[in-house]
């Protein structure tokens, strides 16, 4: 595993992660498609069939916006030690950034959120501004460079609040306690399911953190990882709110049970946030999730974010969510392409009385059997080992 890159390459011991064969029909397209002469192709939105409008029942107003999700690869981790399958000239941030730049902009996005996003001071801000997009970005944490981004147009949106989530703040709700004794590894997982994530009590004193030892559940949650909550009034004569929250969930395999805490602790801000804009604003706003959950279908993260339950005990999330993707049609096959990894990692999800909120179409994913299909940088409409996700989306005229 590349650490801070936030893909399993190496490490695939887990059994949610499918290991990419010399054989596998993904990787020969990563190892093919990689070509010294860039060949721009610009993003496919895929219509969805509409089975809602009839002539009885007009339900949408034809008000239509756009999301994309993208972890473009945080510059940091471009180095030809991690991508030695990549064509040199892909990986100078000279060429590469005004590559993810003109991608960005193809894309036609009124929203766009962003994972790994460094550069943003010096380069991605006043770029994307200078086409028309404000910009909200949370830094990560312990001298970490890369953070998430949310884009969006000022002429589509406007932004009414925001909030920070930084995982870290999980530490701070372990039991003081039970930090004492040594423990097994099961211990720790158990002690930080069992995290009061829905108190918003903050503790008089912070716990300094022991180093380097794994069981010790304030080195384990330490994680350094980061989200973004954002409410918006859309520009349309009712004044709909939307929020939009985007995320990077930390990337070991191995450590299934942060993933949990993590994805357990955003929710229950998300549905706090919720909460809060309702009442501020005197209407409930759909929520779209949005980010690299480093996880794939079917995983208990997974399964606790389209409200499956966790584990066992079915532990119900505090806001139901579900798939955009995956209710229609089916998670992408892969959404992350390199020489070691390959799988569906990142996602859209929707809050599930989004009544107003109708996806009208899909951002293509390539398949295996794709021409277009590509990772670990191959190339210039590729400039990431991720692939990017989206939909248009309509709005009701009904609240």
């Amino acid at each position: 595993m590349l650490k801070g890159i936030g893909v399993p390459v190496q490490r695939l011991r887990s059994p949610f992660l499918r290991r990419a064969t010399a054989t596998s029909p993904s990787l020969l397209i990563c190892k093919s498609s990689m070509s010294e002469t860039p060949k721009p192709i610009l993003p496919s939105f895929v219509s969805l069939p509409d089975n809602d409008k009839t002539a009885q029942n007009p339900t949408h107003s034809g008000y239509k916006f756009r999301l994309v999700s993208y972890n473009i690869l945080a510059q940091i981790y471009v180095k030809s030690i991690y991508f030695s399958h990549s064509p040199s000239s892909c990986l100078k941030w000279k060429a590469r950034s005004q590559a993810v730049l003109t991608h960005l902009k193809d894309f036609g996005a009124d929203f766009l959120c962003l994972q790994e996003l460094d550069e943003y001071n010096s380069f991605y801000k006043k770029n994307m501004e200078g086409v028309g997009y404000s910009t909200i970005y949370i830094q990560r944490t312990g001298g970490k460079r890369d953070g998430c981004g949310i884009f969006y147009k000022q002429s589509s949106a406007e932004v009414l609040l925001t909030e920070e989530i930084h995982y870290n703040d999980l530490v701070d709700q372990l039991d003081p306690s039970s930090l004492n004794r040594t423990k097994s590894e099961a211990d720790v997982a158990d002690d930080i399911r069992k995290l009061d994530i829905s108190s918003t009590n903050e503790k008089e004193t912070k716990k300094k953190a022991s180093k380097g030892d794994p069981n010790d559940p304030r080195v384990r949650l330490k994680r350094d990882c980061v989200g973004l909550l954002a409410a918006f009034k859309l520009n349309h004569p009712s004044n709909p709110l939307i929020i939009v929250a985007n995320t990077h969930i930390y990337w070991d395999p191995d450590w299934a049970d942060v993933k949990l805490a993590q994805v357990k602790y955003l929710l229950s801000r998300l549905s706090k946030f919720r909460e809060l804009v309702s009442s501020r604003f005197n209407s409930v706003p759909s929520v779209i999730l949005v980010g690299d959950f480093n996880s794939t279908p079917g995983d208990q993260v997974y399964n606790y974010l389209v409200s499956q339950g966790s584990d066992a005990s079915n532990e119900v999330a505090p806001i139901k969510l579900s798939s955009l993707y995956g209710a229609n049609g089916g998670e992408p096959e892969f959404t992350n392409c390199t020489p070691g990894f390959t799988g569906t990692l990142d996602y859209i999800f929707l809050s599930c009385n989004s009544n107003r909120l109708k996806p009208v179409s899909l951002l293509h994913v390539p398949g295996p059997d794709a021409p277009d299909a590509a990772g670990g940088l191959p190339n210039y409409f590729h400039p990431s080992d991720h692939l990017p996700i989206g939909a248009d989306f309509e709005l009701s005229s009904i609240s």
